[in-house]
């Protein structure tokens, strides 16, 4: 067990981080979360060159001047083509922690760590916690059944104590996180933070449609259902007319090409991509066709706020 907190971590007022969510979280989202005490994360395939990448981070170290902590999100396995020139431009820019997800995170510490730069990596499992704490991660990110997105199978309770007991790293609980309550039962759990995404999905920053936004006003944490439609990898989102026509499990031919050995990684890969596709029309024009990504925190999302007036509500 480590007792370091996030906020001695991360050098930051609150143990929150806004975390990175694909196609929703922006510069403006994680200026305003740094101004109001909490770190923010982006995810690094928000940018579509590496020059709009390098852009982001030197207009987030200039906000820092005022304080605050900023990171980003890389993918870290073979499907992420741009995760090499990435992982380069924030060691070579600079930026306070990454967060790793869907791979192993040994070369990003290994060039992180040169650079100062913190890691902290997605698991989902003491297994993963285990091997990412021996290859020399700063902390885990432990991806309940309550996240998300892509979540794992474990209660929070269940997971946090169970990595506290067996690892000697802090532990960042994500998932599960809708307002003050929520955070300190995780703390109580034994967790050094939390990682919020969903909640800040409804923000007047976020970068998503007006109806995204208010389907996370409408509905609430029973209208979340995972489905496997759109990358393949089961995911949570909300449970639209949309997705109700188009059911949540995969077709029967999708199903026969995952379980072709040779065929398997092509067909997840062509999957993710039509999926992502679909993901980013529908958090970015009005569309029909909705499938909005989020987690039953978005339970306590009452209105479209400012950043800083959710940030105030989690912490009051």
């Amino acid at each position: 067990m480590n007792s370091v907190t996030l906020t001695k971590l991360l050098n930051i007022k609150y143990p929150i981080i806004q975390a990175p969510m694909f196609l929703v979280s922006n510069t403006k989202m994680v200026i305003e979360g740094m101004k109001s005490g909490i770190a923010g994360c982006i995810p690094a395939l928000n940018y579509r060159t590496h020059e709009d990448l390098r852009v982001a981070i030197k207009e987030l170290k200039v906000a820092k001047v005022n304080g605050g902590s900023f990171g980003f999100n890389l993918i870290v396995n073979k499907s992420n083509i741009k995760y090499k020139g990435q992982l380069e431009i924030l060691c070579e820019e600079g930026v306070d922690f990454i967060i790793t997800s869907l791979g192993s995170p040994e070369e990003t510490i290994k060039q992180a760590h040169k650079k100062n730069i913190k890691v902290f990596c997605d698991v989902t499992d003491l297994n993963f916690a285990k091997k990412v704490e021996e290859l020399g991660a700063d902390a885990i990110i432990a991806v309940n059944n309550e996240a998300g997105g892509h979540r794992g199978n474990s209660s929070p309770k269940e997971l946090i104590e169970e990595l506290v007991k067996n690892c000697n790293i802090p532990i960042i609980s994500a998932g599960g996180v809708g307002c003050k309550e929520d955070i300190d039962k995780m703390m109580s759990y034994g967790a050094a933070g939390v990682s919020v995404g969903s909640p800040f999905i409804a923000s007047v920053e976020a970068g998503v449609t007006n109806e995204y936004k208010q389907a996370c006003v409408q509905y609430g944490a029973k209208d979340i259902v995972m489905t496997e439609r759109i990358s393949g990898t089961p995911c949570t989102v909300i449970n639209t007319p949309y997705v109700k026509k188009i059911g949540t499990k995969q077709s029967w031919l999708e199903r026969v090409l995952n379980k072709n050995k040779r065929l398997k990684k092509w067909v997840k890969m062509v999957r993710f991509s039509i999926g992502m596709k679909a993901t980013e029309n529908a958090a970015t024009k009005a569309t029909y066709k909705t499938v909005w990504v989020a987690g039953p925190s978005i339970e306590h999302t009452k209105e479209i706020l400012p950043v800083k007036e959710i940030v105030t509500k989690l912490i009051n």
